[in-house]
């Protein structure tokens, strides 16, 4: 019987991927389709990406998979003809990396889940099949220039910090299922405006989209494919690039270049910069922004408390971090916002 799991190291994984010498090619797609028996899906799955030296993290669910992978160059068009053999998944779009250094994952892991994206959604009534209109990126270009159209970001604070559209309002939460009931309160006086929803690779601005249609609102887009695509097009079809800063990703590069522009502050010195960091105290391992020289000085630590506690022996350290849930462990500055004015959305202000 074939092994569905991982049984080695994570230390012994991640010594192997250095040591690899072809070029990964780094993944996300994702398909909003039923699927019947997920835990059979998932198993079918794993072992054909196995077979084809896939790492990544993927969720598979009733209602579809969520994918965020790497895959050896030489593989790439087998693992495409493998997706593609699946009915639902035929010419599925696969969003490619923008900065990419092949050393986003190290293991392959495909779990179910209860959702694809969790949205906190307990509607009967919701039907994903009635979403917004897709729009490529010449056609978002076009359609922010319309001052009728209200831009909204569809990801996390920490994510919109270091980069966004011109002009995008933010909803500000840590979490998507906060931002659905928020994002469509905070424009309910705009159902008649054309709303274009985006995120990092399109799958939570798609279920956006549908929720926003649900509740009312008219016209309702979403970027196709999200930031990822949207930087690939502009660059192959030579349009104006729109987005400014650094895309936040969930793997371990934790962000992608897509302009020079740095938009984002050092969390400890107020200096320009975009780097995300886990502060290196184990026991802490706050998401945070930290420029070269905090680095340095704080030796990659969020605080002088954290800074003094590396320091301790290792046993101590151990012994200090049992029992610690780190939970979701974020560096949010200003977690109480004003709801945004809707003369202030209409002129791009947030």
């Amino acid at each position: 019987m074939a092994v569905l799991h991982n049984r080695i190291s994570q230390k012994e994984l991640k010594q192997r991927l250095l040591q690899e010498t072809e070029h990964r090619v780094t993944i996300s797609f994702y398909q909003y389709f039923h699927i019947e028996d997920s835990k059979a899906f998932r198993d079918t799955l794993y072992k054909a990406l196995k077979g084809l030296n896939v790492f990544g993290r993927i969720y598979v669910a009733q209602e579809g998979i969520n994918a965020q992978i790497s895959v050896p160059e030489s593989n790439f068009e087998a693992l495409k003809s493998y997706l593609y053999s699946i009915e639902p998944l035929k010419d599925l779009r696969l969003n490619i990396a923008v900065d990419d250094d092949g050393k986003s994952f190290w293991v392959l892991k495909i779990k179910v889940r209860e959702k694809i994206v969790a949205d906190g959604i307990d509607d009967s009534t919701f039907d994903m099949r009635n979403r917004g209109k897709y729009v490529n990126a010449d056609e978002f270009n076009t359609l922010t220039e319309d001052p009728n159209t209200i831009v909204v970001d569809m990801r996390n604070h920490y994510e919109y910090e270091v980069g966004h559209f011109q002009n995008a309002i933010e909803v500000p939460s840590d979490t998507f299922r906060e931002q659905l009931p928020m994002a469509a309160k905070m424009l309910d006086e705009a159902k008649d405006k054309n709303i274009i929803m985006y995120c990092t690779g399109g799958i939570r601005c798609e279920k956006a989209s549908a929720y926003m249609l649900h509740k009312g609102f008219k016209n309702v887009f979403h970027l196709e494919g999200g930031i990822i695509n949207y930087a690939n097009q502009v660059k192959e079809a030579g349009l104006t690039n729109k987005f400014k800063g650094k895309n936040f990703v969930f793997d371990d590069r934790l962000g992608e270049r897509i302009t020079e522009e740095i938009i984002a502050k050092c969390h400890q010195c107020g200096k320009p910069a975009d780097t995300h960091v886990n502060c290196f105290n184990e026991g802490c391992h706050l998401l945070f922004i930290q420029c070269e020289e905090c680095k340095e000085k704080w030796e990659g630590c969020c605080s002088k408390e954290c800074q003094d506690f590396i320091h301790l022996p290792q046993e101590t350290q151990k012994e200090l971090r049992k029992g610690i849930d780190k939970g979701r462990n974020i560096f949010n500055k200003s977690r109480a916002r004003l709801r945004p004015k809707l003369s202030e959305i209409e002129k791009g202000a947030h």
